[in-house]
């Protein structure tokens, strides 16, 4: 069973960092794409594919948010830094197994299969 679950949120102060957290389970890294989303519409944040580790991000929000993978701990990071008020949201983690030919940057856009339930970030003074 694929599960993904979420921690590291909380309350920060405008301009502070936080690190997320995913850590995944029933299925190999090396095969999927994992991404941040947040808010209610689930936007992209930022998506590495396993395949190959490369990254992708919004473009907005590249240069603050930075994700990574420590495939021994099975968990998937996004490091952000200069939080701002208007990053508080919902994050989720989630999965999918992209085909051979599929670039997992699109996935920003939607696309992923398998979820975890989210962690609250709060940006504020």
């Amino acid at each position: 069973e694929v599960q993904l679950v979420e921690s590291g949120g909380g309350l920060v102060r405008p301009g502070g960092s936080l690190r997320l957290s995913c850590e995944i389970s029933g299925f190999s890294f090396d095969d999927y794409a994992i991404g941040w989303f947040r808010g209610k519409e689930r936007d992209g944040v930022a998506c590495i594919d396993g395949r190959d580790r490369s990254a992708y991000y919004r473009a907005f929000l590249k240069g603050r948010f930075t994700i990574s993978v420590d495939s021994a701990k099975k968990t998937v990071y996004l490091q952000m830094n200069n939080l701002q008020p208007e990053d508080t949201a919902v994050y989720y983690c989630a999965a999918d197994k992209p085909s051979p030919s599929q670039i997992a940057g699109y996935y920003l856009d939607g696309g992923m299969d398998y979820w975890g339930k989210g962690t609250l970030v709060t940006v504020s003074s």
